[in-house]
């Protein structure tokens, strides 16, 4: 320590008394601002303060500080072994270890430094800053100009910790200089230098990154290498475009061997009644010579006031195989509608517009649907001289057909090719229960529709139909319960009768071909889906449900069912599990296991035990390890546009192996045709600095415009970069222990 001039004072350390190194910081704390308040620091915003176990007032000019310094300015703090304040030069000269800690992302360590008394100017050697607790910068010295710019010379950045065991990272970026500008968050780096593991992969002479604070910026992102059957093997580089603080544009160029040429790009925008954007592609390659492929998504949402909600798709392509061959989407149907929709705590309205286009070689544009337009207005109110709840309904619907044909032509469904509908309706409907002294509870439930229906290209439709349909149902329940000291147990019996009015009038079934007899409507007055159809006469809806709670946690239900109809009326002839006047016994299981395994089967069968459709679902999780799989076999039913009969195998897994590795697997059996349908294996590994993702998929089923393909998907992203960030879970590579 120098020591004072002749005839200065010299403040030393004595031995301190409790609370005496508080006063010591007051003191120094008054000594420094007394020789920073000078005509200069009358300027400063803020005042400057010294923390010190010791301190020195050196001459008229100088004051130096030892022990435990710190120096603190704005959100700006500092600390190191000892500070010299030079007045001529208004300067500090700091001894370290220094640590500089910049606002909340910037900490500076060093081994000596000169700085201006706002912390903001100077030169730090031997030095090293960290970014959002991350990205590591390591120079031979530091620049800082203005507490704007930061320039290091001769540096090494990277996020990889480094460590006795692995003192080469994983990958660092060796530069000439780096300038890091806080206020735009952006890294320059000249000469920069990109190594793996200490080998030199790649030289740019200009480079520049966004530092790990800043979320959004214009650069390329990662790159992504695919390799296909189809396209052979190709590369995409995107490129993030930020259009202000709403909006951003991407543009992913694409090549590969196989010559294809191709523009992905993706654009957002959020305004402050909702949001939009636009995905999609376009190509030129070898599978279809001289045509440019193309497809678009596009979605919308926005709040348009007073509740409602305004929301939109539109979904194109040029060509039935496009979105398959580049793996964009494995849609076979695609649907662009525009809707606005309000839900309130009593009432839901929407009103919709669809429309369809079908990539399936087995279906015909011409002859499916293509528009649907449809309108919903449902108020629920209680009505006071009844009781109970009730409700009131009102729809409209329309279909449209492109075909003008009449009858059915030689194709593969059974429905004229031309038929448009259009629908009315309006329905009336009650529910009230009654809780007796014994435990029964009774229900009471009726409904009544009014229907309106037109059907035009039809020749066995020429009039117009009007007709009014009651239903009733008078609904028993009678729950029992018993518990034990091991056990409670539930058991209910529900027997329902219900009633539907009968008609004259056969109107055609566009909108229910497709039916379900689940416990979910074991005891609803009607299961058919659409509005076009109702499940009429009388007929007994029978059930019994059991539920076992265990006290080791396990929880078994086991609920049975079957309708028994008073006559058949033919509605459900050609439907396994309904058709007849009795239905098939419909059993469901639930099992649930304290160690997170659930255990689901679904099963119709006749009185032969000979099943119609069975479903088993499984599905177990552990803190590393999840997986879910199905079996499902159902009847063949060509009014369900199902020929042959469904038998599939599906598991789904996801493996945390350790705090890097993570393991995936999808896989799709087909039983029935005795080969695998889908497969995608992935691979994921990732630590403090790196993430690779790797997935392999395998499509073996084909038609006229695609054919079986695998298809290998390769991404390596480097963490510490604009808001890339790798989970804290990761370890440092190397490094445990």
């Amino acid at each position: 320590m120098d020591a004072p001039r002749r005839g200065h004072p010299r403040l030393t350390r004595p031995a301190l008394a409790p609370g005496g190194r508080l006063m010591l910081r007051l003191l120094a704390t008054l000594g420094l601002f007394a020789l920073l308040i000078g005509p200069a620091s009358a300027q400063q915003s803020e005042e400057a303060v010294l923390l010190a176990d010791r301190v020195e007032i050196a001459g008229n000019d100088r004051l130096i500080a030892t022990g435990n310094v710190e120096v603190i300015q704005g959100d700006t703090r500092m600390t190191a072994g000892r500070i010299v304040y030079d007045q001529s030069t208004n300067m500090l000269v700091i001894d370290g270890p220094i640590t500089l800690n910049d606002g909340a992302d910037t900490v500076i360590l060093a081994s000596d430094a000169a700085l201006s008394t706002d912390l903001k100017n100077g030169l730090l050697r031997s030095a090293r800053m960290v970014l959002n607790q991350q990205l590591q910068l390591a120079a031979v010295e530091i620049n800082r100009v203005n507490g704007r710019y930061t320039q290091l010379y001769k540096t090494v950045a990277s996020t990889c910790q480094v460590c006795g065991k692995r003192p080469v990272p994983l990958w660092q970026i060796r530069a000439k200089r780096i300038i890091h500008d806080e206020q735009e968050r952006q890294l320059y780096f000249d000469g920069a230098r990109f190594e793996v593991a200490g080998v030199p992969i790649m030289y740019l002479p200009r480079l520049r990154l966004p530092d790990p604070t800043l979320k959004r910026s214009t650069g390329f992102l990662a790159p992504t290498f695919r390799s296909t059957d189809a396209l052979g093997f190709g590369v995409k580089i995107p490129y993030f475009i930020t259009l202000g603080p709403h909006a951003d544009l991407t543009l992913t160029p694409y090549v590969s061997t196989n010559s294809t040429r191709t523009l992905e790009y993706r654009f957002r925008r959020a305004f402050r009644a909702g949001t939009l954007s636009f995905e999609g592609a376009v190509s030129e390659d070898d599978i279809r010579e001289g045509e440019l492929r193309s497809y678009l998504f596009t979605q919308g949402q926005f709040d348009i006031g007073r509740g409602y909600t305004l929301s939109f798709d539109v979904e194109t392509v040029s060509d039935t195989g496009y979105l398959l061959d580049y793996g964009y989407s494995d849609k076979d149907r695609l649907d662009s509608a525009v809707e606005i929709a309000r839900t309130r705590r009593d009432q839901n309205f929407r009103a919709n517009i669809t429309a369809y286009r079908s990539l399936r070689d087995s279906e015909s544009n011409q002859t499916q649907p293509t528009i649907t337009a449809d309108l919903h207005y449902e108020n629920r109110f209680t009505p006071g001289w009844l009781g109970g709840s009730a409700g009131f309904a009102f729809d409209l619907h329309h279909h449209y057909r492109r075909s003008d044909l009449d009858i059915d032509s030689a194709d593969s469904d059974l429905i004229v090719d031309g038929r448009d509908v259009t629908r009315a309706s309006a329905r009336l409907d009650w529910r009230r229960d009654w809780l007796l002294d014994n435990g029964i509870m009774i229900g009471a439930l009726g409904a009544l529709n009014f229907d309106f229906t037109d059907v035009a290209d039809d020749a066995g439709y020429s009039d117009s139909v009007f007709e009014v349909t009651p239903q009733a149902a008078v609904e028993l329940r009678w729950p029992f319960i018993r518990r034990g000291a091991r056990a409670t147990h539930i058991l209910e019996p529900i027997v329902q009768l219900a009633w539907t009015g009968e008609s004259d009038t056969d109107l055609p079934n566009d909108e229910s071909t497709l039916l379900e007899f689940d416990e979910g409507n074991l005891f609803s007055l009607d299961r058919f889906p659409g509005g076009d159809v109702y499940e009429r006469g009388l007929r007994t809806n029978l059930g019994l449900r059991w539920t076992r709670f265990d006290s080791s946690g396990w929880t078994l239900g086991v609920t049975l069912g079957r309708i028994i109809r008073s006559e058949d009326l033919g509605q459900f002839t050609g439907y396994p599990g309904l058709e007849g006047t009795k239905s098939d016994w419909l059993a469901a299981v639930q099992l649930q296991l304290p160690n997170r395994l659930t255990l689901t089967n679904r099963a119709l069968f006749d009185d032969n035990f000979s099943f119609s459709k069975n479903e088993l679902r499984a599905a177990w999780s552990s803190d590393s390890l999840s997986m879910a799989g199905s079996y499902i076999w159902m009847e063949a039913n060509t009014l369900e546009n199902r020929p042959l009969d469904v038998n599939e195998i599906t598991l789904d897994t996801a493996w945390q192996v350790d705090d890097n590795w993570l393991l995936s697997l999808d896989w799709r059996y087909d039983v029935e045709q005795d080969r695998a349908a889908e497969a995608t294996f992935g691979v994921e590994w990732r630590n403090e600095c790196v993430e690779v993702d790797l997935t392999v998929s395998r499509r073996f089923t084909s038609s006229t415009a695609i054919d079986p393909t695998t298809d290998i998907g390769l991404q390596v992203s480097l963490s510490g970069f604009g808001a890339g960030r790798a989970s804290q879970r990761h370890l440092a590579r190397g490094c445990r222990g």
